[in-house]
């Protein structure tokens, strides 16, 4: 255990002073932002740098000029600061970034595909709501879902990010909603620097090697610019734990916290219960009879039955149901006993991670004012993570003459009068996990110009652009279990005195028998046959191209300043294929390749796999645009102050959905007061369907007696009632409309009054209405609503048999409502008596509302912030403190969001004490336990020049080594949320940079 702790009951001492002092900084400032090169934007705004006039938050281009969208920005110095293999990881502390996917997410995960993506989500709506773009140009998707991966972009030349918190649709176009992330890179760089830096975790693992080197040179008198970078990062990750607690390295937090569900919700009782130690009663480490005469038998790893021990005091029943007394038979856990089998901890806490990129960029000037330009990025991420331990299997029936059976278990059958019983297992016998292993490879190429000329008597700039982007993902699952064929091994028996596969087709298809009683390793044919080779594999190729055109400038002037006027047009097309392999894909026929043989027990549909089963698929889309922005100067005099009015327009056409309108207007007022100006912003911003949602590559299930409403009003030639099985086809919709919404951002700066040199302060609130979400249904949810008499849904089923089929599709229903405040300080400073400069900074993001409405009827709104299950906490904070003079810099940062509570998208629990609760529902079920303690994670940094271009860099993040508060689980899962908590603990990272 740490020195700090979990704080599970509540915040320590030392959590709650650190707390308050990053509160205090948020107030007293933070560190500023001046470059050598470039003015210092007022925090909260995007004033732009003199020097380039990029201003992100809008397409104006003009000196002076203020957007009234807020953007919070990281120099360079705070990214070399921040000391992480991925800039990525730096950015996501800013406190509006909430619910963004990295290295430490989605490793419980084989199927996601976005294991190791590293994507952004603002204002916690996801990766998907949030524009993210590399010099003001689009990237191309790293996954179907339409997300770049930021671990490809090249890093050793972005010297400024800038993060638009507010909707950006009408500047920059789709998926804005949330807000840009804009890289800008150094364009004109002259030199050689270099970066070289290894970590390592406190419990002596996740060590990591960075290499990085970056060189510019002009040539031909100055007029070609010639840059190129390369990088190398080694991330070992952290390996998964093992079976029961066994969490990895010497931590020791996991817990197996779930929440067990009573199964009761009109009692007077919470329905659920806040438990850690739970454990899952219908499997063991190496296998447990489950229900019948002879449960809670169980085998050791030699095979030997020994009765199980249940948490709880619980009592195995015997019966049919294999119900436990004294445990809780809705979900099946006991609280407590033998823990051993448990897998939820068998999860990587960071995927292994290898990346390489290359990036090349050549400018020539046309003359003093116009450039020509090309660049070229090259890049690879691989990954590989372990989602589980074994592959729990439960529900299996198993036959008493199994000759693997010992000899007591075959007795006790015969004595109980039964030839069958139910039987799980952990499946620890396996000698290899699962594990997952993408890979990204990246091609992307722009050509360009930009620049400036004279016309109508006036300066006009001008940047114009191509683009194409490749995106190659190659998914590998070694060591999973083919489901028919393991089905098939573990059901033994004597053929002339040999033990084979029980079946006769999978014997003579290459069956060999597994012993699945105990941890005997199955023999190298058996595990051929069973976690074959050539396990799951998807290949998908997503490609974009981009060809845009911008102009700006300030074509007359009114009393009160010159108009500035931007306007342009893009042309885009997005496009994927994914194949997926034939045993987890399918087809018409048995698969009958070289590498998957046909098998007769395999299932024609596909989905045989443990997991992974991933599915082919392919679609495109264009899209046509054309905006225009314009920034009118109201009123500029020392009496009233200057105020300007911005409004922006966008007009879009899809090919799938047809044309859509964005717009925003917005107004600054620099008051008469000194320092104190005045924004506000609303907008009308969109997110398109991506290709995953519009053309899903389709996935076929089997669903048993299938209801059909008796009470409806069936369609035309549908049936009225009875129960049948039906084929359930998950596929897109590519009649999927942009989902809708409504910006609202109104604030107030004060930046560098008179009174306070170097101070500045600012208070945004901000108000997200969208409308028309993309969500998706269950095939029986389709029905029911159509028979409910929501015409709308009854195009996507046939329940006549014999091809009885629903297609369950996403459809634009559901809204999400989400509001708060963003607060930014900053204040450098110099004390006489002290050499050097001291800078503080502090963010904080508040969260007052976010609530889902999945539009489906009878669903209630759940409001989710202060969820600390989820990514949307009330309040979250990041302050800095730093020092530095011409050689030394020394910095001192807090992490920190507030206590909350558990939740999900659909569920809002509502604590209580036994004899007190109301009845529990679905979306707002009871429990008698609900508190997540926020957490506080301070880091340390400093560095020292040697004088000759060379500096020495040291860092240790989570200094306290904080553990993670549990977030538990409705099962046995990893009882932690990487969203929020820091899983990996106290990290160090050395380095060395050299700039000539």
């Amino acid at each position: 255990m740490s020195a700090v702790g979990s704080t599970r009951g509540g915040s320590s001492f030392l959590s709650a002073l650190l707390a308050t002092s990053a509160f205090a900084t948020i107030v007293a400032g933070g560190a500023a932002h001046a470059q050598a090169a470039q003015t210092p934007p007022s925090p909260g705004s995007d004033d732009s740098v003199v020097t380039e006039i990029i201003v992100t938050g809008s397409r104006i281009r003009s000196e002076g000029f203020t957007a009234p969208t807020p953007t919070q920005m990281l120099g360079t110095a705070d990214l070399e600061r921040a000391a992480q293999p991925n800039i990525f990881t730096a950015i996501t502390q800013l406190p509006s970034l909430q619910g963004s996917s990295g290295a430490t997410t989605g490793t419980f995960s084989t199927s996601s595909g976005q294991q190791g993506l590293s994507s952004f989500s603002l204002r916690g709506l996801g990766t998907i709501r949030t524009l993210t773009l590399l010099d003001g140009q689009r990237v191309v998707p790293a996954n179907v879902t339409g997300v770049p991966d930021i671990s490809l972009f090249p890093q050793l030349l972005v010297e400024r990010v800038d993060v638009v918190t507010g909707g950006a649709s009408a500047s920059y176009g789709s998926d804005a909603v949330g807000g840009v992330v804009n890289f800008i890179t150094n364009k004109k760089f002259v030199g050689l620097k270099a970066n070289v830096m290894t970590g390592v975790t406190t419990y002596g693992d996740n060590h990591q090697w960075l290499a990085q080197v970056a060189a510019g040179k002009n040539f031909m008198d100055d007029r070609l610019h010639v840059q190129v970078s390369g990088e190398y990062d080694w991330e070992e990750g952290v390996p998964a734990g093992g079976f029961g607690e066994d969490a990895p390295g010497s931590r020791d937090w996991y817990t197996t916290a779930t929440l067990v569900n009573r199964g009761i919700t009109n009692d007077g009782s919470p329905q659920y219960l806040y438990r850690e130690h739970a454990q899952a009663y219908q499997y063991t480490k190496y296998g447990l009879i489950s229900s019948g005469p002879l449960q809670g038998t169980a085998f050791d790893i030699s095979g030997n039955p020994f009765q199980f021990q249940y948490g709880g005091g619980g009592v195995p029943s015997k019966a049919a149901n294999g119900a436990v007394s004294g445990c809780y038979t809705n979900g099946g856990f006991c609280v407590g006993g033998d823990l051993s089998g448990n897998v939820g901890v068998g999860t990587s806490l960071q995927s292994r991670i290898k990346r390489l990129n290359t990036y090349t960029r050549v400018g020539f000037d046309l003359d003093a004012n116009n450039e020509i330009y090309a660049t070229f990025n090259a890049a690879r991420v691989e990954s590989s993570n372990q989602p589980n331990p074994g592959a729990a299997t439960t529900g299996l029936t198993m036959s008493c003459s199994n000759p693997y059976l010992p000899a007591s278990v075959v007795a006790a059958c015969a004595a109980n009068g039964i030839t069958t019983f139910t039987f799980g297992t952990s499946n620890a016998l396996l000698p290899r996990n699962i594990s997952v292993h993408p890979t990204r490879t990246q091609y992307r190429g722009v050509i360009g110009a930009d620049g400036k000329f004279s016309a109508l008597g006036t300066e006009w700039r001008y940047d114009a652009y191509f683009e194409h982007g490749e995106n190659t993902t190659n998914i590998h699952v070694n060591d999973i279990l083919l489901t028919p064929r393991y089905r098939a091994a573990v059901q033994a028996t004597l053929v002339n005195g040999q033990i084979v596969c029980a079946d006769p087709v999978a014997r003579a298809n290459g069956c060999v028998p597994i012993n699945i009683f105990g941890g005997q390793r199955p023999s190298d044919a058996a595990l051929a046959y069973i976690t074959p080779k050539n396990g799951p594999y998807q290949h998908s190729v997503q490609k974009q191209d981009v060809a845009s055109i911008n102009f700006s400038g300030e074509p007359f002037a009114l009393p009160a300043g010159p108009v500035s006027l931007a306007f342009g047009g893009e042309w885009r097309k997005e496009q994927y294929h994914v194949q997926g392999d034939p045993y987890g894909d399918g087809n018409t026929d048995s698969p009958n390749t070289a590498d998957y043989p046909a098998d007769p027990i395999l299932n024609a549909a596909g989905a045989n796999w443990f997991a992974g089963n991933y599915h082919s698929g392919a679609g495109k889309y264009s899209v046509k645009e054309a905006y225009a922005e314009v920034n009118l100067p109201l009123v500029n005099s020392d009496a009233v102050g200057r105020a300007n009015l911005n409004m922006a327009g966008r007009w879009t056409d899809y090919s799938t959905s047809g044309t859509v309108y964005t717009w925003k207007i917005g107004a600054t007022w620099d008051t008469p007061i000194d320092g104190v100006r005045l924004r506000a912003v609303t907008s009308r911003d969109v997110r398109a369907p991506n290709l995953s949602e519009l053309f899903a590559a389709p996935v076929t299930t089997t669903l048993p007696n299938f209801t059909i409403p008796s009470n409806g009003k069936p369609p035309a030639g549908q049936p009225s009632s009875g129960s049948l099985t039906v084929l359930q086809n998950v596929v897109g919709n590519p009649d999927l409309k942009p989902e809708i919404a409504k910006n609202v951002t109104i604030g107030a700066v004060l930046s560098n009054p008179q009174w306070l040199p170097g101070f500045s302060v600012s208070v945004d609130w901000y108000n997200i209405v969208l409308n028309g979400g993309i969500s998706s249904l269950g095939a029986q949810q389709i029905v029911n609503f159509c028979y409910a008499g929501l015409t709308q849904f009854c195009g996507a089923f046939n329940l006549n048999p014999p091809s009885a089929f629903v297609n369950s599709q996403t459809f634009n229903l559901a809204s999400i409502k989400t509001s708060g405040f963003d607060i930014e300080s900053s204040y450098r400073f110099e004390l006489p008596s002290v050499p050097g400069r001291f800078t503080i900074r502090g963010l904080a993001t508040n969260v007052h509302k976010f609530v889902t409405n999945p539009g489906i009827p009878g669903a209630v709104a759940v409001d989710s912030a202060g969820q600390n299950s989820g990514a949307t906490p009330d309040w979250k904070v990041l302050a800095v403190q730093s020092w530095d003079n011409d050689r030394f810099a020394i910095s001192v940062q807090e992490r920190w969001f507030s206590d909350g509570r558990f939740g999900g998208t659909t569920t809002e629990y509502v604590e209580c004490k036994p004899g007190s609760c109301p009845v529990s529902t679905g979306s707002r079920p009871t429990i008698d336990y609900n508190h997540m303690s926020g957490a506080t994670y301070v880091d340390v940094s400093a560095s020292y020049k040697f004088g000759n271009g060379l500096q020495l860099y040291g860092k240790v993040d989570n200094l306290l080594d904080r553990d993670p508060t549990p977030s538990p689980q409705t099962n046995t899962g990893l009882d932690a949320n990487p969203a929020l908590y820091d899983l990996l603990g106290r990290f160090y990272h050395l380095g060395l940079r050299y700039s000539f």
